[in-house]
């Protein structure tokens, strides 16, 4: 499951087990908050959304429809377009791999869904990381 959000061009990607509505709209409550706005295609999955207290916009796909102007302003802004892109970006990120075990799938995720979030990769940030954090002890 992915949530994206706009404004800050931040996601989040959780493996999930399934795509029941339980499992989908506790991943929702839990990533958003309430008063947000959530962009969907029409899968019965996120039926209740609006029950959260978080405003749902569907785009029908089964329809041929992609975007929507959802308030009339000339802007097509219900689409879930965004997600779909990091879904694409996600397949990418992972085909050098040549399949992954779906034991570690959720950690490959969590290194894609990290690369995609940092914004800026500063000398400090590199040096951070070939640096080892930790004392050795010999035993």
């Amino acid at each position: 499951m992915g949530i994206a959000g706009r404004a800050s061009g931040e996601i989040h990607l959780v493996v999930c087990d399934d795509t029941q509505q339980t499992t989908i709209q506790t991943q929702i409550e839990k990533h958003t908050e309430p008063g947000t706005i959530i962009y969907t295609d029409e899968n019965s999955s996120y039926n209740h959304i609006a029950e959260t207290g978080r405003s749902h916009a569907v785009v029908n796909h089964s329809r041929s429809e992609w975007a929507r102007d959802g308030d009339g302003d000339g802007i097509r802004e219900v689409h879930c377009n965004t997600t779909e892109g990091d879904w694409t970006g996600l397949r990418n990120f992972l085909r050098p791999f040549r399949g992954v075990h779906k034991k570690y799938l959720g950690l490959y995720v969590t290194i894609f869904e990290w690369s995609h979030n940092l914004k800026r990769i500063t000398s400090d940030f590199l040096r951070s990381l070939m640096v080892p954090n930790f004392t050795f002890k010999a035993t």
